[in-house]
């Protein structure tokens, strides 16, 4: 079975099909689940750019179009683990401003084709600094040439988060008929939780939102970031969750190669930590229906040799 929203405006250039993702039921990994408890996916891999950051980059570029702050003599400069990246150099290429992107050395390298596939520049950060390194040299970048960027800035920028609360929460609520119970969503620059969650609250402060973030500083699950160590994003009020999951990457892998093999969900790793988080809540439930977003599809990782 599956959930999805009608689209509310006719199609357009690529920039259009962004969102309206569909909502997908988990069916096999949910066998011992009582009948009245369900999981559903949120399947933000049908994006154009491949990954739920493409909601948030659009709102972003749109906001600074609708300022003056960025324009074809303007280059757009981010920090970046790879989604977002990819997101900005698609809208890039559609929009036609030049896109840079700083990102860690040790991201896949499905990543870094794809952004240079659509015409972005690459700067490669110290892998050993994860996506607080790529912060930091983005904004030394910026620092010796501000003339010269818009620096998007998407870990502190309210256009982020304020892109869920416009799109994905309403999704969320019209998707379940209003039945949804709680929401999972992983922890990276925060936006997607930020914006959908308030946005949920707002339908029915009872729903429960559930932040997933690595178990420790020495867990790598891409995407996530783990608060107490990390460059905490401005856009994060921890006080908007109801809990915290924290999650091994062993088990988030594990559940990324069971989606793939028991549902035919290929997703990427935060994806799978958040299913394995949201599979636990269903397990004490005995009603309600629990959401997760997966951020993106697993295509972006097979070179990493971990399937």
């Amino acid at each position: 079975m599956i959930w999805r929203v009608a689209p509310s405006r006719l199609p357009g250039t690529l920039l259009d099909q962004i969102g309206q993702t569909p909502l997908l039921r988990l069916a096999r990994v949910t066998a011992d689940l009582p009948a009245s408890v369900g999981v559903w996916v949120k399947a933000e891999w049908f994006n154009p750019g491949g990954s739920v950051k493409d909601r948030a980059a659009l709102r972003i570029v749109e906001e600074a179009e609708r300022h003056g702050h960025l324009h074809s003599d303007k280059v757009l400069i981010d920090a970046t683990s790879g989604n977002t990246g990819i997101a900005y150099a698609l809208i890039g290429a559609i929009k036609g401003f030049q896109v840079e992107l700083v990102m860690p050395a040790n991201v896949s390298q499905e990543r870094k084709a794809l952004v240079r596939a659509y015409g972005a520049r690459l700067i490669e950060s110290d892998p050993l600094e994860g996506s607080d390194g790529a912060i930091r040299l983005a904004r030394q970048i910026v620092a010796q040439d501000p003339a010269r960027y818009f620096y998007a800035d998407q870990y502190n920028n309210p256009a982020n988060w304020q892109a869920h609360f416009d799109t994905t929460g309403v999704e969320l609520w019209e998707q379940t008929a209003g039945r949804i119970t709680h929401f999972v969503a992983g922890l990276g620059t925060s936006g997607t939780m930020m914006g959908a969650g308030q946005r949920l609250k707002a339908f029915n402060p009872d729903i429960q939102l559930v932040g997933v973030q690595p178990a420790d500083e020495l867990q790598v699950i891409e995407g996530l970031k783990h608060m107490e160590t990390a460059i905490v994003p401005g856009i994060y009020e921890a006080r908007l969750l109801d809990h915290e999951a924290r999650v091994e990457a062993e088990d988030a892998l594990a559940m990324t190669r069971r989606l793939a093999r028991a549902e035919g969900l290929f997703v990427g790793f935060s994806a799978g930590a958040v299913v394995h988080a949201a599979l636990q809540i269903a397990a004490g439930l005995q009603e309600g229906i629990v959401v997760a977003l997966a951020a993106d599809g697993g295509s972006k990782y097979v070179s990493l040799g971990l399937f």
